[in-house]
């Protein structure tokens, strides 16, 4: 059983500028509740322990999600976004842990995810595809039996990463050599065939990554 989710809320947001001159990312709102908040809730129903990064402005994001009853708070300013995959105490964790984005938007039930992470022999790294959605980027996927051969931006498939995915902290670090970016991970794990996609879709999914995507998403998304 998963017990471990964690959002990624570190980023600063530029491309959502001017609305985040003055606040992170993460609270950006959507529909009267902010980024963070929308994914906290999604993932609450499902995991016991539920932790966020914070980097710039740190301290908005960090007062905002405690009040919201989340396990832990990284400080992870600076870092890139896969350094806390190598640092305490997730380096110690040997189970998986459920990595989201705070800018996606969707409705998973992580119930499916978790026995097909099962069902794949509990991979190092698991991503989670889409369908492609028109006017929003995304690494598309070549994969052989779910092993994931390659992901690029230009070579186009049929899926792409949602920004969603389950690894295994510790099997990630006694197996390739630390990094502090995801695209290297990931990079080394296809190099040692440890990079798994899963078999479900999503079928309801966003991400917001600038302001004319955020006004697509409240006109258009329900």
């Amino acid at each position: 059983m998963i017990n471990h989710a964690i959002i990624l809320a570190a980023g600063r947001g530029v491309r959502l500028m001017p609305l985040t001159k003055t606040i992170p990312k993460a609270m950006v709102k959507i529909k009267n509740q902010t980024l963070i908040l929308n994914g906290i809730k999604k993932v609450q129903k499902y995991f016991k322990n539920i932790h966020i990064t914070v980097g710039y402005k740190g301290s908005l994001i960090a007062e905002h999600v405690i009040k919201n009853n989340v396990s832990s708070v990284l400080n992870t300013n600076e870092k890139g976004n896969a350094w806390w995959v190598f640092n305490f105490p997730f380096n110690m964790l040997n189970e998986p842990v459920v990595v989201l984005t705070c800018d996606n938007i969707t409705d998973i039930n992580f119930k499916l995810l978790e026995k097909d992470y099962i069902k794949k022999g509990s991979p190092h790294c698991f991503v989670i595809p889409v369908r492609p959605i028109k006017d929003l980027d995304g690494d598309y996927i070549h994969s052989e039996k779910n092993i994931v051969k390659e992901l690029s931006r230009k070579k186009k498939s049929k899926i792409y990463c949602s920004g969603i995915q389950i690894i295994n902290p510790y099997k990630i670090q006694n197996t390739i050599q630390k990094t502090e970016d995801f695209n290297v991970l990931w990079s080394r794990l296809i190099k040692k065939k440890k990079l798994y996609v899963s078999d479900i879709i999503l079928k309801k999914w966003y991400t917001i990554d600038n302001v004319n995507q955020l006004q697509a998403y409240e006109k258009d998304f329900k």
